[in-house]
C-alpha cells in the first residue's frame, strides 16, 4: 500500500493517462484516496489545485483547459471535504450552492421509455437529460455538505432507485427503450450501489444489485469498474473475502502504471474505508 500511495502522490493532481493532461476527475480521487490514508500535505495540494479551477458561480470544471462541462463539481467538493471541511469550507459552500442551482431536464413520459423521465437529477452537460452516474456522485456531495435534507436530494435517490434495472445493476441510465430492456454495467452500477449505501435503499432490486456486483468481480473486469464495485460492496458491508488480491492484480497490470486516475480508485478501494 506504501508503494502504491508514494506513486499516487508523486502523480496528484493527475490526468487520466500516464503524462496525460491534467483533470479534475482523477485529482480529486487521488486527493481523497490520500486523505483517507492520512497523506494530508499530498491530498492538500490537490485540493488546492482543484480550488483553482473552481468559478465564480461555484462549479468546477473538468480540466484545465477546458470551459466545461462541470459535472466534476461534485468530486471536488467531495475531495475538500475529505482532505480539510474547514480549510475549504467556502469552496464547499459555493459548489453545493451550484449543485442545487442545476439539474438535468425532465422529458415527458412515453410508453417507449421505461424509466420515469419526470424525475430530476443532475446530467454530464447543461441542458441535458439526468443520468446516473452525475447524479449518484452530486446525492454523494450533498449529503458530505449537509445538504441531505434538500428536496433535490430527495428527488435524486428517487431517481437512481427508479433506473435500476428489474434484475439488478445498472446501465448508463435507462432501464428499457422501445420494449427491450437494456443490460447492466459494471461501473455506473458500482457507483450508484455505492451513493445508495448512504440512504439506507431496501428492495429487492438493491438486493439484485449486490448479487450483481460480486458475480461480476469474480471475473477480470476494467480497473475502475473493480474499484467502484468494492467500494459499493465495502459500503454495504459485504466487501469480497478476495478484495486485496483482486486489487493488488489489477494494481500490476501494465495499463495500470503512471494512471493517476486507476491508481488513484484502487488506492481508494484499497483503504477499506466508504466514504
Amino acid at each position: 500500500m506504501k508503494t502504491l500511495l508514494d506513486q499516487l502522490e508523486s502523480l496528484t493532481p493527475g490526468g487520466y493517462l500516464p503524462g496525460g493532461p491534467l483533470a479534475t476527475e482523477p485529482t480529486a480521487w487521488g486527493a481523497i484516496a490520500l486523505a483517507r490514508a492520512g497523506r494530508i500535505e499530498g491530498a492538500g495540494c490537490a485540493g488546492d489545485w482543484l480550488v483553482s479551477l473552481q468559478s465564480r458561480d461555484g462549479s468546477v470544471r473538468v480540466g484545465l483547459d477546458a470551459s466545461g462541462p462541470h459535472w466534476t463539481t461534485s468530486l471536488a467538493i467531495l475531495a475538500w471535504k475529505a482532505i480539510d471541511a474547514v480549510k475549504y469550507r467556502r469552496s464547499v459552500e459555493q459548489a453545493a450552492d451550484w449543485l442545487l442551482a442545476t439539474q438535468g431536464k425532465p422529458a415527458p413520459t412515453s410508453p417507449h421509455v421505461g424509466h420515469d423521465t419526470t424525475l430530476i437529477g443532475w446530467s454530464w452537460a447543461a441542458d441535458t437529460h439526468s443520468w446516473l452516474e452525475p447524479t449518484a456522485f452530486a446525492t454523494m456531495a450533498l449529503r458530505a455538505a449537509d445538504h441531505q435534507d434538500h428536496p433535490r436530494h430527495a428527488e435524486a435517490r428517487r431517481m437512481l432507485l427508479n433506473r435500476l434495472l428489474p434484475a439488478g445493476g445498472c446501465n448508463y441510465g435507462n432501464t428499457e427503450i422501445l420494449g427491450q430492456t437494456l443490460v447492466p454495467h459494471l461501473q455506473p452500477s458500482g457507483i450508484v450501489m455505492w451513493a445508495l449505501a448512504r440512504e439506507e435503499a431496501r428492495g429487492s432490486q438493491i438486493d439484485l444489485s449486490l448479487h450483481y456486483l460480486e458475480g461480476q468481480i469474480a471475473r477480470r473486469t476494467g480497473c475502475a469498474s473493480l474499484a467502484f464495485a468494492i467500494l459499493a460492496l465495502t459500503a454495504w458491508k459485504r466487501r469480497p473475502a478476495n478484495a486485496e488480491a483482486l486489487l493488488a492484480e489489477a494494481i500490476q497490470r501494465p495499463s495500470t502504471q503512471g494512471s493517476p486516475y486507476k491508481l488513484a480508485l484502487l488506492a481508494l478501494a484499497a483503504n477499506g474505508k466508504s466514504l
